[in-house]
C-alpha cells in the first residue's frame, strides 16, 4: 500500500522512507520533538525512518 502525501508537510530529509519525490512527507502522522526545544534548530522528526536508497542525496 502506498502512503498519500500530506502536501501540508514539506521534507528535504531524502534518506527518509516517508520521503517523496516532491518533497513532500508521505507518514500518515508525524512526531516532532524534543519537548524542551526552544528553537527550530533544537527540534527534530521523530518519525524518520531511514531508508536504503542509494541515489538519494
Amino acid at each position: 500500500m502506498e502512503n498519500k502525501k500530506n502536501k501540508g508537510i514539506v521534507c528535504d530529509v531524502r534518506k527518509c522512507v516517508y520521503h517523496d519525490k516532491d518533497n513532500y512527507c508521505t507518514a500518515s502522522q508525524i512526531a516532532v520533538g524534543p519537548s524542551y526545544a526552544e528553537s527550530s534548530s533544537e527540534t527534530v522528526c521523530a518519525t524518520f525512518k531511514p531508508n536504503d536508497c542509494e541515489d538519494c542525496r
